[in-house]
C-alpha cells in the first residue's frame, strides 16, 4: 500500500538521510576515536534523547527485572554489538559498502525465522530473494579475487547486520506484548547498551583520543540524530503507516550511504560492487513481498422479487 501522507513522506526522507548518513559519520568519527569509544558516546547520547522524551511524555522506564533482562539481551545484539562492529568494520571498509551490508538484515531475519520455524510466509518470491541477497553479498565480497572485500572489516559489517536480525527476532518473541510502548523499549535498550559498552571501555576502549572538531561533531550527530532522533521518527512512521510501509525506508539507506561516501569521502566503487549492491537490494525487496491473499467469493444471495 503506497504512502500518501505528505508529512509521513517527509519523515521517511529525513529518516533515510539520518540512518543512511550514519556510516559517513562513523567513518569521520574514526579519525579521532576508537570503535568502542564511538559506540559509548553514540549510545549515551541516543539514550539521553530518548529518556528525556519518555519522561516528557509522562512515561517511565520499566522497573521489573524481567523486562530489563529481555531488553538487555536485545540491547546487546541490537545496539552494543552492531554499533561496535560497524565502527570496527569501517576501519577498513568504505562507508558505502558498510551501508549495503547493513541492508542484508532482512535476509538474516528471514533466515533466522526459517531456522526457528517462526517464519510462516513461505511464498517462492521470498526464497528467491533470500538466495539473490546472499548472491549479491558474495559479489561484493568477491572471495575469488585478491582485490575482493573478504576481509575482517567486511565480515564485521556482515556480522553486525546479522546481529540486528537476532535482536529483532528476540524482541518479537520475548518483548512484544509485555505492555511496553515502543519509546520505552527503545530508550531502555539504549540505556542498557550504554551500560554494557561502558563496562567494555577499560578492556578495549582506552586507545589514545585524537580530538578535533570533525570527529567530535560527527559522533555528536551520530548519537543525537542518527540514533536518538532517528528512533523517534521511525516509531512515528510506524504509527502513521504501519510496520510494513515503514520498512520502505530500508531500501533507501544503501543509496544514501553510497552517495554520501562518494561525495564527501571520495570513495570509489567498481562495477562488480555496484552490481552486487543492486542484487542485494532486489533480493531484500523480494523477501519483503507478502503472499497474495486468496479472494474467496461470497455465496450469492437469493434474488427476491418485490410483490
Amino acid at each position: 500500500m503506497p504512502v500518501n501522507k505528505p508529512g509521513t513522506l517527509i519523515r521517511m526522507g529525513v529518516l533515510a538521510l539520518l540512518w543512511g548518513s550514519s556510516f559517513l559519520w562513523i567513518k569521520i568519527a574514526l579519525t579521532g576515536l576508537s570503535p568502542i569509544q564511538i559506540t559509548l558516546v553514540r549510545t549515551v547520547l541516543g539514550a539521553t534523547v530518548l529518556v528525556v522524551l519518555v519522561y516528557g511524555n509522562k512515561q517511565r522506564l520499566p522497573r521489573d527485572r524481567t523486562s530489563w533482562l529481555h531488553l538487555g539481551f536485545a540491547a546487546l545484539f541490537g545496539s552494543a554489538v552492531p554499533f561496535a562492529l560497524f565502527a570496527l568494520g569501517e576501519e577498513t571498509v568504505d562507508s558505502g559498502v558498510a551501508g549495503v551490508l547493513n541492508a542484508t538484515t532482512p535476509l538474516w531475519a528471514l533466515g533466522i525465522g526459517l531456522a526457528l520455524g517462526t517464519e510462516r510466509q513461505r511464498n517462492p518470491a521470498r526464497f528467491v530473494g533470500l538466495g539473490l541477497g546472499f548472491a549479491g553479498v558474495l559479489l561484493i565480497f568477491a572471495p575469488w579475487q585478491k582485490a575482493g572485500l573478504a576481509g575482517w572489516g567486511a565480515l564485521a559489517c556482515l556480522a553486525a547486520a546479522a546481529s540486528y536480525a537476532v535482536s529483532y527476532a528476540y524482541i518479537g518473541r520475548k518483548v512484544s506484548g509485555r505492555g511496553l510502548t515502543p519509546m520505552q523499549i527503545s530508550s531502555t535498550q539504549l540505556v542498557a547498551a550504554a551500560g554494557m559498552t561502558a563496562l567494555v571501555v577499560p578492556v578495549a576502549g582506552l586507545q589514545p583520543v585524537h580530538l578535533s572538531w570533525q570527529p567530535l561533531v560527527a559522533v555528536a550527530i551520530l548519537g543525537v540524530f542518527g540514533t536518538g532522533v532517528a528512533f523517534v521518527l521511525n516509531y512515528r512512521v510506524i504509527e502513521d503507516e504501519g510496520p510494513t510501509n515503514a520498512t520502505m525506508v530500508g531500501y533507501l539507506l544503501p543509496v544514501v550511504s553510497v552517495l554520501l561516501g562518494a561525495l564527501f569521502l571520495d570513495e570509489a566503487l567498481n562495477v562488480r560492487v555496484v552490481v552486487g549492491m543492486v542484487v542485494v537490494l532486489v533480493g531484500v525487496a523480494l523477501t519483503r513481498m507478502q503472499p497474495a491473499t486468496a479472494i474467496v467469493p461470497l455465496p450469492e444471495k437469493p434474488v427476491t422479487t418485490l410483490k
